[in-house]
Parts: C-alpha cells; sequence; structure tokens
C-alpha cells in the first residue's frame, strides 16, 4: 500500500505537500508507462479536485504547493508567473563551490519540440551560496581525494532544468544528475552512500497568501536518504524541517 503524502500546510484554498523524487507532477507525454502521479494521489488523499499552479521536476523532491478551487489557482499562478514567490534549493554538487554568487546564463528551452538551436535562449538567473563543504579520502575522479559541496539555490526565474544547467555550467554539477552531471560520482554516491538520485531538494517556498495577503512560509524536510547522507557528511546543522508559518510564527529549528 503506497504511503500517504506528507502535508505541510492546508486551509480551505491551498494544499502543500513534499513530492517524493522520483514522482512525476502529472500525466505527460514523456510519462510513458508510468501509472503514478502526485495530482491523482493527492486527489484520491484528500478526496476533492486540487490544481497545479507551478512544477518540479521528476527526479526533484521538496515542497510544492496545490490551489483548492480555480480562483485560487488563477492567483496562485499569477504569483509564480510574475516572480513573487521566493523559492529555495538544496543541492550536492561535485567539488568546492563558490561562497556565493549570481548565475545568470541564458538557457534555450528543453521541451523536445524543436531542436535546441532553433530555441530562443532566455533569461535565466540563480543566486547560490556554498553552506558547507566535505574532502573524502576515496578517489573517484583523477585526484586521489573527492570534494563535494552543499549549496543553496535561489532560482530567480523558472525556466526548465535551471538549477541543474547552471551549476553544470559552472563547473558544480548535481550528484545524481544523468543529463548534466558525471558518472563516476553519481555511481559513487549511488552504490557507496546510498544516494541512487539526483540530490537536488525544494526546501522553501515563500509567497502572498492568495486570499488573506499574509506572507506564508512552508519548509520541507528532506526524505530519509538526504536525510542520512547529511548526517554521515557532518551537515545536519544544514537540515530543514517541516513547517508552515506567518512571519510573526517561527518555524521549528531542526536538533
Amino acid at each position: 500500500m503506497t504511503e500517504p503524502l506528507s502535508i505541510l500546510h492546508r486551509d480551505e484554498h491551498l494544499v502543500a505537500v513534499h513530492k517524493p523524487a522520483g514522482l512525476l507532477v502529472h500525466r505527460s507525454k514523456l510519462a510513458g508507462g508510468e501509472r503514478e502521479f502526485l495530482l491523482q494521489r493527492l486527489r484520491d488523499q484528500l478526496g476533492q479536485r486540487i490544481y497545479p499552479v507551478h512544477r518540479l521536476d521528476r527526479p526533484t523532491s521538496g515542497v510544492m504547493v496545490f490551489a483548492l478551487n480555480p480562483a485560487t489557482a488563477t492567483r496562485l499562478g499569477d504569483s509564480f508567473a510574475e516572480r513573487r514567490v521566493a523559492k529555495r534549493y538544496l543541492a550536492v554538487v561535485r567539488g568546492t563551490g563558490p561562497e556565493c554568487e549570481r548565475l545568470d546564463y541564458a538557457l534555450r528551452e528543453e521541451d523536445g519540440s524543436r531542436p535546441k538551436s532553433e530555441m530562443p535562449a532566455l533569461e535565466a538567473v540563480t543566486e547560490i551560496r556554498r553552506l558547507d563543504s566535505v574532502e573524502l579520502p576515496v578517489q573517484v575522479d583523477r585526484y586521489p581525494t573527492s570534494r563535494y559541496s552543499l549549496m543553496e539555490a535561489r532560482p530567480l526565474t523558472g525556466r526548465r532544468h535551471q538549477i541543474r544547467r547552471h551549476l553544470s555550467r559552472r563547473g558544480y554539477p548535481i550528484i545524481g544528475d544523468a543529463k548534466h552531471g558525471k558518472g563516476n560520482h553519481n555511481r559513487f554516491f549511488a552504490q557507496r552512500l546510498g544516494c541512487p538520485r539526483l540530490l537536488l531538494a525544494a526546501v522553501g517556498l515563500s509567497f502572498d497568501h492568495p486570499v488573506s495577503g499574509h506572507r506564508l512560509a512552508l519548509s520541507c524536510a528532506l526524505d530519509a536518504p538526504m536525510t542520512a547522507l547529511f548526517q554521515r557528511l557532518g551537515w545536519a546543522g544544514h537540515l530543514p524541517v517541516d513547517g508552515a508559518r506567518c512571519p510573526d510564527v517561527p518555524l521549528p529549528v531542526a536538533t
């Protein structure tokens, strides 16, 4: 039996959940023979219709918000389209990433409908910050030791695979990224560290509630494999926790 989705916040207008890694949000041309989707699972769990207002890539885990009626869907959709939603991600990357940097490489869309050369390059901006790093006494590449970093990413635009492509282009691919990363490091984390997945998680969303107008801050904990990895690498102090708050109610702190 499939476990219920973790509900981070719910009121009469919207609901926020933790999307598991590897789960498609909804049916699409790329779905193939898939039979399970986040939209359907959440609808069945709540017993009511829900309306998607943004997206997460299939391999990315983390917080997603859905509207519970068409009017709220329109307002939330406008907030995302107009870049009035603050997003926070955590990523494990190869190498010792920069302390703080603004990446503004323009990106071509990757929708598969036309050759990339025919797609226009669109503005894409991501702010990144290194939270921690580690050097392991293991030779994965050509060096005798291997360095990895925990990066915080805050995308200011919403291009497809934006964080993955920006970090890869900067020289710090996300571990587990089969398309933009490096296979030997991906295999090392899968086989030796128990993380056979993209190590990218959407851990925070902040936006004005579409009805009350109050700022709503949503925080999402990592799944079990990423939590265990953080603890193993000495990064437990950076673990987010599940929660939702208005500005006058602080989120709990991980211990």
